[in-house]
């Protein structure tokens, strides 16, 4: 269940949540994943992480949630979450992951911080979100928590900061070392989280199955 306005510990509302995903079209949703799914396999798995990282971002009780979608914010999945959810669908930018992020960056923290997700990482709980929230109200510049495989699945930031991710290749295991040198640097002060799992290539399969047998039921209506 969402946190009420009046339920938010003082400021957080100033913090908002940006989650990036792909549409789910088969070939273009989670590749990495089709040898083991099939790519339409892939596709409705890239709907469920979707739907659960929105859930996830909404469920924090932050500020403003924003989807921004790729490769366009018209397929009938992002129209179907909007008219449910409310939330606007925007569309990413050209470019690399990095330029990406940094325009929604750019964009949104004229308004306050924001912190920004992507959809492949299912232990993330709203209560990660508001740790990562309470760290930039605190006064760190940045926050990060990191991806078991090296890399980062939340990162947020009370200012665009381009040198984070300008010129990175992403999708090694150097990527968050990397991000800490350039933080380091920046003169930036970084907060580090919880080291958490994302689900990418089909080993990481067995795992998701695991989670979701150890998930609670969703409560019924009464």
């Amino acid at each position: 269940m969402a946190i009420g306005p009046d339920e938010r510990p003082a400021g957080l509302h100033r913090v908002q949540v940006a989650v990036l995903a792909k549409a789910p079209v088969p070939g273009l949703a989670k590749t990495r994943l089709i040898p083991a799914l099939g790519a339409a396999g892939a596709a409705r798995l890239q709907r469920q992480l979707t739907r659960n990282a929105l859930q996830t971002a909404c469920d924090a009780g932050l500020g403003a949630v924003t989807l921004w979608c790729a490769p366009h914010a018209q397929h009938r999945f992002f129209r179907a979450l909007r008219r449910a959810t409310g939330v606007p669908c925007l569309v990413q930018a050209s470019g690399d992951l990095g330029e990406r992020m940094h325009t929604a960056f750019r964009l949104h923290c004229a308004q306050g911080p924001l912190l920004l997700i992507g959809t492949d990482c299912p232990p993330l709980t709203p209560s990660h979100l508001r740790q990562a929230a309470r760290a930039l109200l605190a006064g760190d510049d940045a926050v990060f928590h990191p991806a078991e495989d090296g890399g980062y699945v939340l990162v947020g930031l009370r200012q665009p900061q381009a040198a984070l991710f300008r010129g990175m290749v992403w999708s090694t295991d150097a990527v968050m070392a990397q991000t800490r040198a350039r933080a380091a640097t920046a003169g930036l002060r970084l907060r580090e989280l919880d080291t958490l799992w994302d689900l990418d290539v089909p080993a990481d399969l067995v795992r998701w199955q695991a989670w979701q047998a150890q998930r609670p039921a969703p409560a019924r209506p009464t």
